[in-house]
C-alpha cells in the first residue's frame, strides 16, 4: 500500500459540492442562477473545462434539468443544482428521468419558503424531496449532508448510487452548510470501482447492434402497469439496502434526538452537554432521507423512550419518525422555519421539559 497523497482546502459548502462531483466523475454540469447556491455554479463554471468536462449555464431551471436528461442518455456522469423554488421548476424534468430510468444528481441548496420566502436556511423541502415532488410512482435517493467535508464525500456516493440504479439520487443541502466554510481533506480521483459500472443502454449510435431507447412514454395498455411494478421492484431493493445512519448513546437512552443535515450538528452538540449532566440521551441523525432509515428506530421502543425531532420545518421529516417508531414510543417536535434555526439552548431545554 502507498500513502496517498491528502491536501486540505478551506472551502464552502457548496464549492465542497462541487468539487466534490469533479472528483467523482462528473463530466456535465448545467444549471440556472438562483440564491443561495450560486458559488455551486460558478465554482462549476471554472472547474469543470479544467477537468475536461461541460459547463453550461441554461436559459431556465426547465432547460438544465432536461439538458441533464439528454446528457445522461448519452452516457455522462450529469448532474444540475439549484434552490428550493428552482427544484419545483425542474420536477417534471427529474420524474422523467425517473422514467426513462436514467442516473442523475439533483443538489437541493434549501432556502425559506413557500415561494419566493428567503434566502435563509430551511428544511422545508423535506417532503418534496422524500415524497419525490413530480407526477407518478417514483423515488429519488436523497441524501443529506451535515458537513463541508460530507458535502464533498457524499458526492461520490450519489453518482455512484445513480449509476447503480439508474435513478436521479438528490442531495438535500441547505442555505447555512452551502454557505459555511470549513477544512476538508480533499483525496484526489479518487478511483472508485462502481464508478466503472458498464451502461449497455446508452444512446451512443447503434451500428452493429439494436438501437436503446430512453423513453417515459408507455402507448399500449398494461405496458406503463408493468414497467411500474419492475420501479417498484428496484425501489423494494434499495429501501432494504440503502438506509444510512449515523446514532450514538442508544443503549439505555430515555430521550433520542432526531435532526438530519445541518440541524444534526446542533443535534450532536446538545447530546453532548445533556450527558454531561448526567441524562440518558441518545442521537439518530438519518443519512438517507429516501430510503428513511427506519432500521435505526428499532431499539429503545417503549412508552418510557421519547424521541425529539429537530427540524428546520414545521414537521416533515417528524411524520417519518412516528411511522417508523410505529407508536411504540413517544414522538415529540420541535422546529421553526422561514429562517429560524432551533438553537442548542431550546433543544436543550424541549428535551429537558419531556415528562419521563
Amino acid at each position: 500500500m502507498h500513502n496517498e497523497k491528502r491536501k486540505k482546502l478551506l472551502i464552502t459548502g457548496n464549492e465542497a459540492i462541487a468539487e466534490g462531483a469533479i472528483q467523482a466523475g462528473c463530466t456535465f454540469y448545467s444549471g440556472y442562477p438562483i440564491t443561495p447556491q450560486n458559488e455551486l455554479p460558478v465554482y462549476m463554471a471554472r472547474r469543470m473545462p479544467q477537468a475536461a468536462g461541460i459547463f453550461i449555464q441554461a436559459e431556465s431551471e426547465l432547460a438544465a434539468i432536461n439538458m441533464v436528461f439528454g446528457a445522461s442518455a448519452a452516457g455522462a456522469r450529469a448532474m444540475t443544482s439549484s434552490s428550493s423554488p428552482g427544484i419545483s421548476l425542474k420536477q417534471e424534468g427529474i420524474s422523467y428521468i425517473a422514467g426513462a430510468q436514467l442516473p442523475a444528481v439533483i443538489v437541493n441548496v434549501m432556502r425559506g419558503g413557500p415561494g419566493l420566502g428567503n434566502i435563509w436556511p430551511s428544511q422545508s423541502d423535506y417532503f418534496q424531496a422524500t415524497r419525490s415532488g413530480g407526477h407518478g410512482d417514483y423515488h429519488c435517493l436523497v441524501l443529506a449532508p451535515s458537513t463541508v467535508q460530507e458535502s464533498f464525500d457524499y458526492m461520490f456516493l450519489a453518482f455512484d448510487l445513480a449509476d447503480q440504479y439508474r435513478s436521479p439520487v438528490m442531495i438535500l443541502s441547505d442555505g447555512m452548510l452551502g454557505q459555511m466554510m470549513e477544512p476538508i481533506v480533499v483525496k484526489s480521483k479518487i478511483q472508485n470501482p462502481k464508478s466503472k459500472i458498464k451502461k449497455p443502454w446508452v444512446l451512443s449510435g447503434c451500428k452493429g447492434r439494436k438501437p436503446n431507447i430512453a423513453k417515459s412514454f408507455y402507448m399500449r395498455q398494461g405496458d406503463l402497469e408493468k414497467f411500474n411494478l419492475a420501479l417498484q421492484e428496484k425501489y423494494l431493493r434499495i429501501q432494504k439496502i440503502e438506509q444510512r445512519w449515523e446514532s450514538a448513546n442508544l443503549s439505555g437512552a430515555r430521550i433520542i434526538l432526531v435532526a438530519y443535515g445541518t440541524m444534526g450538528r446542533a443535534v450532536k452538540s446538545a447530546v453532548d452537554t445533556l450527558r454531561k449532566k448526567g441524562k440518558k440521551v441518545g442521537f439518530i441523525r438519518p443519512i438517507t432521507l429516501w430510503p428513511f432509515p427506519k432500521k435505526a428506530f428499532t431499539y429503545n421502543l417503549s412508552p418510557n423512550t421519547h424521541y425529539l425531532v429537530v427540524e428546520m420545518s414545521y414537521g416533515q421529516m417528524f411524520e417519518d419518525v412516528k411511522l417508523a417508531v410505529d407508536g411504540k414510543a413517544k414522538v415529540e417536535f420541535l422546529g421553526r422555519a422561514g429562517g429560524g434555526i432551533p438553537t442548542e439552548e431550546e433543544i436543550i431545554k424541549t428535551a429537558l421539559s419531556l415528562k419521563l
